[in-house]
């Protein structure tokens, strides 16, 4: 399986919308702006597949990506969007929906922000997973923003913010594509099992 031949599928903004789960999947989780569609983009080596915007909440649908016998889901972000309550919970009924349906769900990519410790969405998100025993790795995103001290003391500090023992939390960056084979790696070999 190529990664880079992934073509945009479908997009659902409701549950009943949602696509029969007849392929693994690799779903991508994160709070608003935290880089979900430039990772999206880094990783299948295509500049503008998944739409990146500077504002917060863009994405309001979970837009699914084919990869020819494999499937790439882009969850709306949750957190601190711009948006009406309304819309928020139709974000939260919809991505409630996707997780709570029987899917081939190979692994949840989780995109925190490397330049700030988690938010109480972040931990939200993280505890729904570790309960749902999802399997997961955690991406650091926006790593090239911090410099050489913050990010050893960024990484450093995110074991215990996080206060749960991973054994993948990968440093990622959109820009220098530090991370990009590693999370290759793993999305193809859960993809293999």
């Amino acid at each position: 399986m190529k990664l880079e031949n992934a073509i945009f599928e479908m997009a659902a903004g409701t549950s009943a919308q949602l696509p029969v789960s007849d392929m693994p999947e690799v779903v991508f989780a994160g709070r608003s702006n935290v880089g979900k569609s430039s990772l999206i983009n880094k990783l299948l080596n295509r500049k503008s597949l998944a739409r990146v915007s500077s504002k917060p909440g863009k994405t309001a649908t979970i837009n699914f990506y084919n990869l020819d016998g494999a499937r790439l889901a882009d969850l709306p972000g949750y957190g601190f969007a711009k948006v009406s309550a309304s819309e928020k919970q139709r974000w939260a009924k919809l991505i409630d929906g996707y997780f709570s349906q029987e899917r081939d769900l190979r692994l949840v990519v989780l995109l925190l922000d490397s330049r700030h410790a988690p938010s109480k969405d972040d931990l939200t998100m993280l505890n729904f997973l570790i309960e749902g025993e999802f399997p997961m790795v955690i991406v650091l995103t926006k790593i090239d923003k911090l410099k050489p001290t913050e990010r050893k003391a960024r990484l450093a500090a995110f074991p215990d913010e996080l206060d749960v023992d991973f054994e993948h939390m990968l440093p990622f960056s959109a820009e220098t594509g530090e991370g990009v084979e590693q999370l290759r790696d793993l999305i193809l070999a859960c993809m293999s099992e």
